[in-house]
């Protein structure tokens, strides 16, 4: 099966729909599918959920989107630096389901395994335990999380070979991985393909059998938070 497509906009030819639901890898603004929320926004789809740790930055990331308002709902862990998810969130624009990270992280991992709910302790007593099935455990109190089944997969990664077998790179390697998992089709955009049988086998991070498209492009390096100090005196 051919996996390798040529630009974005191919590798997402027949996927997109409005009101569909996509999980997209990331971690402020390491490891962002760029490339592919780009030809999503030149696409137009509308409406759509996104499960994605947070939403980028105004002009960055899910950012873009948002922007041109395609965006229905956010799945994500906190609003980071995105003055304009903020302004929509609370202007009641736009629907925010918030979960902690290493919620929304298993929620991705326990879809893409085929597990539909497990119970965590993460959360208890707070707003996000509200409206959720409460259990004891020892006596200890957990609360049901559902996991995530996304209609679409869109994760970046540093190397694949041509059968989908990636490699990340450190902060890259925190959600995209999990996010890859969970949708029904799972599109990937790295810096580099190389030839099937290259890459050790114990140093791939996610198998092939999760990837079913994949576009190699050129990415922006940017940095969310630049903090220097002065050079001191000679």
């Amino acid at each position: 099966m051919k996996k390798v497509y040529g630009s974005a906009s191919e590798a997402l030819d027949g996927l997109l729909f409005d009101g569909m639901f996509i999980a997209a890898g990331g971690f402020g603004l390491c490891g962002i599918p760029e490339l592919l929320l780009s030809a999503i926004k030149d696409a137009g789809t509308k409406d759509m959920t996104f499960a994605s740790n947070n939403a980028g930055v105004d002009d960055f990331g899910i950012g873009i989107l948002l922007q041109t308002r395609q965006v229905k709902k956010m799945i994500s862990s906190y609003v980071g630096e995105n003055a304009e998810f903020m302004r929509q969130y609370l202007s009641g624009e736009l629907e925010l389901e918030f979960n902690p990270q290493g919620t929304l992280a298993e929620r991705m991992r326990a879809g893409g395994c085929g597990i539909p709910g497990f119970y965590t302790k993460t959360g208890v007593g707070t707003v996000i335990a509200e409206g959720k099935e409460h259990k004891d455990f020892n006596g200890q109190t957990y609360i049901l999380e559902e996991g995530i089944f996304a209609d679409l997969s869109i994760v970046k990664a540093w190397k694949a070979d041509e059968t989908g077998n990636l490699v990340f790179r450190k902060t890259a390697r925190n959600f995209n991985p999990p996010a890859a998992m969970c949708g029904k089709v799972c599109v990937v955009e790295v810096e580099e393909i190389v030839p099937t049988g290259s890459l050790d086998p114990d140093h791939i991070h996610l198998p092939g059998i999760y990837v079913h498209r994949i576009i190699q492009g050129t990415h922006e390096k940017r940095i969310e938070q630049r903090t220097t100090r002065k050079r001191e005196d000679a």
